[in-house]
């Protein structure tokens, strides 16, 4: 594969609708991205489907996972598409546009650093803090907390990524915004230096 770069870089039988995709991003082939905004180096790998998701930078998204999935209008008499895609189904009738105003406002938030494992799922309007890590095949129904490791159906806490003062810390720091160059004169303390160690070197640094 070809160095990332500005644009970002889409594998094969990708679907993207109405999406922003930021520089040094990789999508895997056959994701599904709709109404969704991608940060800085994030990426999802093979079949990923993610709707409705603001998504921070560095975001690690495994293969098949499922971001914001639709709901079906339990309330209603039917589940059914015919009631919101009428149009596939009769000449005479439109969408309801309506229903997806309010699909489309049911977001959901991924922050930066974070890891959904293979085959997990976030709903929608729930939040995975900076540095949180989703087990695979978990189920996301509410926030989960920065730097918190979740796992299960539904999800709940298993341990901290991190101790909650480097987590503090590392949040201060916020290294995901620092520029490209940047990162790369610092890529060997990413490798080397243990959390709390990178967090003593570069506080107080631009």
């Amino acid at each position: 594969m070809a160095r990332l770069g500005l644009e970002p870089f889409l594998h094969p039988d990708c679907e993207i609708t109405a999406s922003e995709l930021g520089a040094y991003v990789e999508i895997g082939r056959g994701s599904r991205l709709t109404h969704v905004q991608i940060g800085d180096y994030s990426y999802c790998d093979r079949y990923a489907d993610i709707a409705n998701c603001t998504v921070g930078k560095f975001a690690n998204i495994a293969s098949f996972s499922r971001i914001g999935p639709t709901d079906h209008p339990m309330q209603n008499a039917s589940l059914h598409h015919f009631l919101y895609r009428s149009g596939d189904y009769w000449d005479d009738a439109g969408r309801d546009e309506f229903f997806f105003e309010a699909r489309h406002a049911r977001r959901a938030y991924i922050g930066h650093d974070t890891w959904i494992g293979h085959g997990a799922v976030v709903r929608p309007e729930v939040t995975v803090g900076h540095g949180a890590v989703v087990a695979s095949s978990a189920v996301v129904t509410k926030d989960v907390a920065p730097y918190t490791i979740v796992a299960g159906v539904p999800a709940q806490p298993l341990r901290a990524r991190y101790a909650p003062q480097v987590a503090e810390r590392m949040m201060a720091l916020a290294w995901w915004d620092w520029p490209h160059e940047v990162l790369r004169a610092r890529l060997e303390d990413f490798r080397q230096l243990p959390a709390e160690a990178f967090v003593e070197k570069y506080e107080g640094t631009d």
